[in-house]
């Protein structure tokens, strides 16, 4: 059962172009954000589209992969685990931030 143990599936489009980062080490990391669509009938019939937006992040080899191929607008499938942590902004503020942390990604569409 670890295999089930903290694991996200996602089908979407990413809302924009990948953000890549060029680490010292020579590594890199991708950061990109996914839309998911839920389409569903409300009381009234009317259609309606639900839209949630994640946060991705990837690294090494799935990081040239993004930036290699993907653009705003892809379809890809990803797989990972979320990962939560906290940062101060500027002003001293704790912010809160939760991504997954990709290990798979399939490009999907055309």
């Amino acid at each position: 059962m670890n295999a089930l143990r903290n694991k996200v599936q996602l089908i979407g489009n990413l809302g924009q172009d990948p953000e890549i980062v060029n680490l010292d080490n020579g590594g890199k990391l991708a950061k990109f954000s996914v839309a998911t669509n839920e389409i569903y009938k409300n009381s009234k019939g009317e259609k309606i589209t639900d839209t949630q937006w994640h946060n991705v992040v990837a690294w090494g080899k799935t990081a040239e992969i993004v930036e290699n191929y993907l653009a705003k607008g892809n379809e890809v499938a990803v797989e990972g685990k979320l990962i939560h942590r906290s940062y101060e902004n500027k002003e001293g503020e704790k912010r809160y931030i939760t991504e997954i942390k990709c290990n798979e990604l399939v490009m999907l569409g055309k």
